[in-house]
């Protein structure tokens, strides 16, 4: 399975493996695709995503949502089975991120060139927009692979950027886009805006899983995330070059030409966020757009966004742990495994081996100054390495009988969070906590750890047979 050339093809898989819902009846855009959505997070893990066809208001739409948003189709989209354990899907994340750079291949010819609009845009009448969320203060795209260069290296290709930044609708061919100092679009923004100059940005719609991945992930500045996804596949990134200089995936569905104007704020927001808590307003660039492309009869693809889980927090889940946990085991060779599957990792569950007393919260400080650190996470907790950190039985027992609150859990007062956290006080600022869930080993003594009960002999054969017969059993 994998890679696939376009959002069409993994649709296909998807519908191959029962992994997508057809909506053929007519449906409103408010409330109906929000609400559906929604509604399909709270139904498991394995939720499939859904396709509308019949939108009232507009002549054969097509809108998908939760393409991502369960762990059969994360699997899929990282090309495993579809019952890859989130464990397996975090070492194959894990595996194809250690192997960058991947092949850039750029071709000449793309589907979404099919069709162009390039006076008169109408955004409204090009896509079916609506809002998520009903305090949202207006329509948002928000599953877009924004593209940018740094305008002081425009041909250095590894600081391109391409990452999902949440779009406000704010006219028929204007854009607020959310630029916070942790993105690399900002330091490009920056750059621009030193030079007097607008950044021309390309926003591609309707993309290939993979690449909504990468873009999600919180890379290095100078790692090209069209590498990345080269890298993960195992197989070339195909890219079109367009006539503004920005690369944009060879499979897009929409692709919208434009700049962010220089020195130009508006307000945005508010908008509800993956705490599960809306934004306020803040002051934000604007985007024009001059041109827009799109493929015959396009598919708009949207994420809704709400009070987890919902497809952002399967988004955000191996994009976050892999880089966490790369970035760890360069320091720390022990760290076995990083989850940080929980509210984009603002808490994160290290398992590691332990090397001397105290190690567990050297991790976690460690981990506290990666790039994810910095920005969200709030809560480490570090378990032994026979814990699965995504195994949150395990995990609990852990905290229950190798946590002493007076001695394993430190506060560490007055750091950096994301601006979107409600639990800063003030805004952007949070004590952060490690809690040592490790058994001691010396010169850590604390404790009465004698022996640890094991299973009996022939619990790994029985669990195989098992598992084996409630699959048939199953059908």
């Amino acid at each position: 399975m994998g890679p696939y050339a376009d959002l069409r093809a993994f649709l296909d898989a998807l519908d191959k493996h029962k992994q997508l819902l057809h909506i053929t009846d007519r449906v409103a855009l408010e409330p109906d695709v929000a609400a559906a959505a929604c509604a399909l997070t709270k139904l498991g893990e394995s939720s499939p995503a859904i396709e509308f066809t019949d939108i009232g208001g507009y002549a054969n739409a097509r809108l998908v949502m939760n393409v991502h948003g369960s762990w059969p189709n994360h699997a899929l989209a990282l090309g495993l089975e579809p019952d890859a354990s989130p464990r397996e899907q975090f070492e194959r994340f894990v595996e194809g991120y250690q192997r960058y750079p991947g092949e850039l291949e750029r071709v000449s010819d793309a589907p979404w060139q099919e069709n162009v609009v390039d006076h008169d845009i109408n955004l409204y009448e090009l896509m079916p927009l609506f809002r998520l969320n009903r305090g949202d203060g207006a329509m948002f795209i928000d599953k877009p692979c924004v593209v940018s260069r740094d305008p002081d290296d425009p041909d250095n290709d590894d600081v391109e950027n391409v990452g999902v930044y949440r779009l406000q609708v704010k006219g028929r061919n204007r854009l607020g886009i959310q630029t916070v100092p942790q993105h690399d679009i900002a330091i490009h923004l920056a750059h621009a805006e030193e030079r007097g100059e607008d950044l021309p940005v390309a926003i591609a719609l309707g993309n290939d899983p993979l690449i909504t991945l990468m873009a999600a992930t919180p890379m290095l500045y100078d790692q090209l995330e069209y590498r990345m996804a080269a890298a993960v596949q195992g197989h070339p990134y195909q890219v079109v070059r367009t006539s503004t200089g920005l690369d944009v995936p060879r499979g897009s569905e929409f692709v919208l030409e434009g700049r962010i104007l220089a020195r130009h704020r508006e307000m945005e927001g508010p908008f509800g966020e993956f705490p599960g808590y809306y934004s306020g307003c803040h002051e934000y660039p604007v985007i024009e757009i001059d041109r827009v492309f799109h493929r015959t009869d396009p598919i708009f693809d949207a994420v809704y966004v709400g009070r987890p889980w919902t497809e952002i927090d399967y988004l955000q889940a191996m994009t976050t742990s892999a880089p966490i946990f790369v970035q760890l085991h360069e320091a720390f060779p022990e760290v076995t495994a990083v989850n940080a599957l929980y509210t984009h990792g603002l808490v994160v569950i290290v398992s590691t081996g332990t090397r001397y007393g105290g190690f567990a919260k050297a991790i976690g400080m460690r981990l506290l100054t990666t790039s994810h650190g910095l920005g969200y996470a709030t809560m480490v907790i570090v378990v032994d390495e026979d814990v699965d950190p995504f195994n949150l039985a395990q995990v609990m027992w852990a905290m229950s009988v190798k946590v002493n609150p007076a001695s394993d859990v430190m506060i560490l007062p007055n750091l950096s969070t994301n601006l979107l956290n409600p639990a800063g006080q003030p805004t952007g600022v949070i004590h952060k906590m490690i809690i040592d869930a490790t058994t001691p080993v010396a010169p850590d003594v604390r404790g009465d750890y004698g022996e640890e009960l094991d299973t009996p002999q022939t619990t790994d054969a029985w669990r195989a047979r098992l598992a084996t017969m409630i699959k048939e059993l199953r059908g």
